[in-house]
C-alpha cells in the first residue's frame, strides 16, 4: 500500500506526520495524521485512534489537540483519520449543508445511492487504515483503543460496541450518543442507510447497548455550556442505557466548557492516560 508523506515534524519527543494514500474502501485519496514517540528498533506501541467531528479533517486535532506529550510518556501512537471521503465525483449534501456529505461521514458504511460507493468510513477506520498503519509504523494492533469528538465520539462508541475484541477501551468528548433520536443523526442515518430504522440501531450507541452490546468501561467528557447539549448530544440517554446494562460509565460534566477544541485540548491528555491504563493490561 503506497504511502505519501505530506509532512513530518519533530514534536514532544516524537514525530508528528501527515500522510496520504489511495483507499480501496472509499475509492478516493485519504489523508490521516500519526504521532509516533521516539523508539528503538523493534519497539511496538499501542495505538489510540481519534475520530473527529462534523466539518473537521485530521488537521483539527493534529493542530489543536494537546496529546503528544501524554502519548510520548505513555508510549502510544496517536492516529487521526479524515471524517469522510473527498475528491472529484464524491457526492455531497444536495444543499451544501455542513451536517451531511463531505466532512460528515458519520463512520458508517453507506448502503444508499449515491453514497454507497465512497462513504465506507466504518470499514476504512476499522479494517483498511489499521492494516496500513501497521505496515508502515511501529504499532501493535493487539493493543488498540479509540476516542473521538461529537460525530467522532458517536463513531468511537459505536465501533467499539460493535467490535469489543478490537478495542481495549473507548472514550468520547461530547458524543452524539443516540443518533436515531436527534436531528444530526436522523438526517445522516436516513441519508446513508435508508429509512429502515432497524438498520440504524447498529450505528447508535444507546440502541447497541439496549440490544446487548457491551464494553468494559466508558469515559465521557461533556461541557455543560455546550450549545448542542440538549438537542443533539443527549448524554443522559447514554447514562440511562449504561445504568440498565451495568456498564461502568464515568460521565464528567465539565462546568463552563463548550463544544470547541478549547474543551477537547483541556482534557485530551487525561483521556490518553486513561486509555494507557487499559492498554497496559
Amino acid at each position: 500500500m503506497p504511502l505519501e508523506t505530506v509532512s513530518e515534524t519533530r514534536a514532544h519527543g516524537g514525530t508528528q506526520g501527515v500522510y496520504r494514500h489511495d483507499s480501496t474502501q472509499t475509492g478516493t485519496p485519504m489523508t490521516f495524521s500519526v504521532f509516533v514517540p521516539d523508539h528503538a528498533p523493534g519497539d511496538r506501541f499501542a495505538v489510540l485512534w481519534y475520530l473527529s467531528g462534523l466539518t473537521c479533517t485530521q488537521a483539527n486535532v493534529t493542530e489543536k489537540g494537546e496529546y503528544r506529550a501524554a502519548c510520548r510518556e505513555a508510549g502510544i501512537v496517536f492516529v487521526a483519520p479524515d471524517t469522510s471521503p473527498r475528491g472529484e465525483g464524491v457526492p455531497d449534501d444536495a444543499e451544501g449543508a455542513y451536517d451531511f456529505g463531505l466532512g460528515a461521514g458519520f463512520y458508517v458504511d453507506a448502503t444508499q445511492a449515491p453514497f454507497a460507493q465512497h462513504y465506507r468510513m466504518a470499514s476504512y477506520v476499522t479494517d483498511e487504515l489499521p492494516a496500513l498503519v501497521a505496515a508502515n509504523f511501529p504499532v501493535d494492533l493487539d493493543r488498540q483503543s479509540i476516542t473521538g469528538h461529537s460525530m467522532g465520539g458517536h463513531g468511537a462508541l459505536t465501533l467499539a460496541l460493535a467490535r469489543p475484541a478490537q478495542y481495549r477501551s473507548v472514550s468520547a468528548f461530547a458524543p452524539i450518543v443516540a443518533p436515531s433520536q436527534v436531528p444530526w443523526g436522523q438526517k445522516a442515518l436516513a441519508g446513508y442507510l435508508g429509512d429502515d430504522r432497524a438498520a440504524w440501531r447498529k450505528h447508535d450507541a444507546v440502541a447497541l447497548i439496549e440490544d446487548g452490546a457491551r464494553v468494559a468501561a466508558l469515559l465521557v467528557d461533556q461541557g455543560d455550556a455546550d450549545a448542542f447539549l440538549e438537542n443533539q448530544l443527549r448524554p443522559e440517554l447514554l447514562e440511562a442505557a449504561c445504568a440498565a446494562a451495568e456498564i461502568p460509565l464515568e460521565l464528567r460534566m465539565q462546568p463552563g466548557y463548550d463544544h470547541s477544541y478549547y474543551f477537547i485540548s483541556t482534557f485530551l491528555a487525561e483521556h490518553v492516560a486513561w486509555h494507557a491504563r487499559h492498554l497496559a493490561r
